[in-house]
């Protein structure tokens, strides 16, 4: 169960991140909320310990680069707010990840 619930989490999640991007009215701190706490379910039950390096390795890349791409004027409003969409999605799944991965690491000393 929690494997399905964690892949519509995330599937739903990219879908409202993109959606989010092109509609300005779900700029709404509920739909940004929303957006946040599919990332914490993302980050709680989708990545496993083997796919943890990997997984904020492409989070740290993801979150740079939106950010990165964001500040540039040309790139247009939808896109900007798309990217910042895929940083909130991303930065909680990356918080709740590395602070299962301390956790563990210190669990295991």
């Amino acid at each position: 169960m929690e494997g399905k619930l964690g892949h519509w989490a995330f599937l739903i999640g990219v879908v409202l991140v993109v959606v989010a991007g092109f509609v300005p009215d779900l700029g709404h701190i509920k739909v940004k909320w929303t957006i946040v706490l599919l990332g914490l379910l993302v980050g709680l039950l989708n990545i496993t310990s083997k796919e943890t390096q990997e997984f904020l390795i492409a989070a740290i890349a993801l979150i740079l680069a939106s950010n990165a791409a964001g500040s540039m004027v040309e790139l247009g409003s939808t896109t900007v707010s798309i990217l910042g969409n895929i940083v909130l999605f991303v930065f909680p799944a990356a918080l709740v990840v590395a602070f299962k991965t301390v956790w563990r690491l210190a669990s295991e000393a």
